[in-house]
């Protein structure tokens, strides 16, 4: 099990979701979709999203996933948008917007505490 500081000492996992037009990656993959450096799998065009900074769930994502902490993350899109190569993913404003929207866009990835996933969701990957 992933520790998340959700407070009070509760530990629970992140996962990666996505629509049901996307398939399982690997963390490498996971990777280069949040850095812009793939754009689709397998002919679908992916559209990941974010939580918000200072969100425990996204620092546990960046953390376990991304190897990186918050502002490695926002120093490298700064840089990255700065040169012409691209914006970050969209921010959502919290967890049942990120359901809404994986369950509504095709393409579309994100992430979210595992006890918030919806029965039946595409779980693309688990750290």
């Amino acid at each position: 099990m992933v520790g998340l500081g959700l407070g009070a000492g509760i530990a629970e996992e992140v996962w990666v979701v996505a629509h049901p037009s996307v398939q399982r990656i690997d963390r490498q993959t996971l990777q280069r979709i949040y850095t812009g450096r793939v754009l689709s799998i397998g002919g679908q065009a992916v559209l990941p999203v974010n939580l918000p900074p200072g969100n425990l769930v996204r620092e546990e994502f960046l953390r376990l996933c991304l190897d990186q902490a918050e502002e490695q993350y926002t120093g490298y899109w700064l840089v990255r948008r700065y040169v012409g190569k691209g914006t970050p993913p969209p921010e959502l404003l919290g967890v049942d917007e990120v359901i809404r929207h994986i369950q509504a866009t095709p393409g579309a990835i994100g992430y979210l505490p595992a006890s918030r996933a919806p029965r039946g969701v595409n779980v693309i990957f688990k750290p």
